[in-house]
């Protein structure tokens, strides 16, 4: 049959359309892959010949609020391998286990793995001695990768606060801990090229990603503040052997926290040398325990708060003891206190007293104070771990609950809790979150990320009633049970504790909790100490006699070092037999060695300095010294 020609060229027109068509999906096809799937499908290529070796970022730095480095990071590397780069494993495992004093079978199982890079565990975080050695050896498929490990410089320094670091650099326990996600950083990496046997393709560019390194944590610790108490406590464990020791210190108008130390403590570089239960407990914010005498702050701000007592005009006869519901309960003085006013039962701690100012509040009043100034609750602070305390619930308040609850025997209490809570009665009436961490930085290009401001929690007593408060604190420091605390020039407010410790029930016999609160200047006050010594021996354990002098010597330091003037004026303190003398230095400015020495006053003197009179001298005119006190003049011409 013949085809016309015009189905010829029908067909072939067909034909002709088809093929274009298709030449044009496929040049549309080719263009879409060339243009808008090639990098895509570059990349994926690339990851399938990629190993990356990775690169950790430093962990961000925690500064004090100075800026001193309390944790940082030293470099670290850590020694990779690429199994199917390497040739010979059988030299290479040997050559390598020389240099790291491993066993070769054991790098040789790491350097056989059916995996395209592993770690060597044995040749993480080792010296840059140990990687310079690994790298002279120049051994193929072997690579060494950036690491970093934690590193504490002043070794058990505030280490319940800082915490520690894992191997991987996570944090795992205070700070360290709390902060992780701020701290930590995201991983770099080199990352190399391999075709499918593994060898390296040396055509192809090694890309870096660099690591992000983690934000600096600067807290609020004062390293100069944090320094003197470490150095107390140190000294404090040498003299009384106690079962343990807690320390705070803390700005009452903001709830900065300037130091906080316990015993015993730890290395953090090395915490698996000691039992869990020591690098575990924050005791400072963890431990519970009856309060004893310095709750009594609380009993006595609340009755000022109410108007239920006057401390000067109000009188109380204290027999030695009180009945409540049938029971005796006794002063620790055996005997009484007799006939006094409430400042002097103030002053004198007396149970007694106490007692008969939680009756006049009565159960309500009391509580309701108590849960004001934050006992029972968690105060909040940045740090974990923080206990809450133990407080009978006001239905199971009888007589005998409130008048102990009134001295502070019968609730248990965290040592956080009583440093806010004291902070409050001081201050004016405010009652602050207490807070470590000040500000989270950028370490590379020093924004300030987060900044940490003060919180308020609620307005507990007024500015007259902390007034009232600040001045009876002085007088127990300077003329009742909290001598010891005295620092000549600087007016120093407080009080004493002494809990009996409760096992199973009962009261245990001679093993007492003794602390000491206090408070400087006591008309503007800058800094709260608290001191708990737990069962000191060698001692009687009061804490005017154990606790006030640790307080006393951190706090004249501390003032000192945070450069708060001197007051002239101060409540004078009542001398003891053990007391040396005061006296006040003459102004000795103007005067001639000769006529210094006409004045038969009782202090030695240095001179330097090239004159005839005095120029300068130091501590100035009106200060109060002990006798025999040295005091340097300063020679020139006027």
């Amino acid at each position: 049959m013949r085809v016309s020609n015009v189905t010829v060229r029908k067909r072939l027109a067909l034909v002709l359309t088809v093929g274009i068509l298709i030449f044009l999906i496929i040049d549309l096809r080719l263009g879409y892959v060339q243009f808008f799937m090639g990098d895509w499908l570059t990349d994926k290529a690339k990851s399938s010949w990629s190993r990356n070796i990775p690169f950790e970022p430093k962990r961000g730095e925690i500064t004090d609020r100075n800026g001193v480095a309390l944790a940082t990071n030293i470099s670290a590397p850590t020694v990779w391998a690429v199994p199917r780069q390497i040739d010979n494993p059988g030299e290479t495992a040997e050559k390598l286990a020389s240099v790291l004093n491993v066993k070769t079978d054991t790098i040789y199982n790491y350097i056989t793995k059916g995996e395209s890079i592993v770690r060597i565990n044995e040749a993480r975080k080792i010296s840059h001695e140990k990687a310079k050695e690994v790298r002279a050896l120049d051994l193929k498929g072997v690579y060494i990768g950036e690491d970093s490990k934690r590193h504490y410089p002043y070794g058990d320094y505030l280490s319940h606060v800082l915490g520690f670091a894992g191997i991987d650099n996570q944090g795992l326990m205070g700070l360290e801990l709390y902060y992780d996600e701020e701290l930590k950083g995201e991983q770099g990496s080199v990352q190399f090229y391999a075709n499918a046997k593994g060898q390296r393709m040396d055509d192809m560019a090694d890309d870096y990603q660099p690591p992000v390194d983690g934000l600096d944590l600067k807290l609020t610790i004062d390293s100069r503040v944090q320094t003197i108490v470490e150095r107390e406590l140190d000294i404090a464990e040498a003299k009384y052997n106690p079962d343990g020791i807690i320390a705070i210190a803390m700005n009452p108008n903001n709830g900065e926290i300037l130091a906080m130390s316990s015993r015993p403590n730890f290395d953090p570089a090395n915490f698996q040398t000691v039992p869990a239960e020591v690098y575990n407990r924050n005791l400072p914010i963890w431990s519970t325990y009856e309060p004893g005498s310095t709750f009594k702050i609380i009993t006595l701000a609340a009755a000022l708060e109410e108007g239920k007592v006057n401390l000067d005009e109000d009188h109380f006869h204290d027999p030695g003891f009180v009945e409540v519901s049938g029971a005796k309960i006794h002063c620790w003085k055996s005997g009484g206190h007799g006939s006094q006013s409430f400042l002097e039962v103030v002053q004198n701690s007396c149970n007694p007293g106490f007692v008969e100012l939680g009756e006049r509040l009565g159960k309500e009043k009391l509580y309701k104070y108590v849960h004001d100034f934050g006992f029972g609750q968690k105060t909040g602070i940045d740090l974990q771990g923080e206990g809450k305390g133990i407080l009978f619930k006001l239905d199971r308040v009888g007589p005998i609950e409130q008048a102990t609850t009134a001295f502070g025997q019968g609730v248990s209490v965290t040592p956080i809790q009583q440093v806010a809570a004291v902070s409050a009665a001081v201050n004016g009436g405010t009652l602050y979150t207490p807070y470590i961490a000040k500000e989270l930085v950028n370490s590379a290009t020093g924004e300030v990320v987060m900044k940490k401001s003060p919180v308020e929690k609620r307005k507990v007593i007024s500015e007259e009633t902390s007034k009232e408060i600040r001045r009876a604190l002085e007088t127990v420091v300077a003329q009742g049970s909290g001598k010891g605390a005295f620092v000549e020039s600087y007016r120093v407010g407080g009080k004493t504790g002494t809990a009996q410790k409760a096992q199973g029930g009962r009261y245990l016999e001679n093993n007492h909790i003794v602390s000491f609160i206090g408070f400087a200047p006591a008309d503007d006050p800058q800094l709260v100490i608290y001191v708990a010594v737990d069962n000191p021996k060698g001692t009687v354990q009061f804490g005017g006699v154990v606790a006030a002098p640790i307080v006393g010597n951190i706090m004249e330091d501390s003032l000192h070092a945070l450069e708060v003037e001197p007051r002239k004026e101060q409540v004078e303190k009542e001398l003891t037999w053990l007391d040396t003398p005061m006296i006040e230095v003459p102004d000795l400015l103007g005067l001639t060695k000769s006529e210094i020495r006409q004045m038969f006053v009782n202090l030695q003197i240095d001179s330097s300095g090239v004159g005839t009179k005095v120029v300068k001298q130091s501590p100035s005119a009106g200060v109060k010294v002990k006798e025999g006190s040295t005091i340097r003049i300063y020679l020139g011409e006027e």
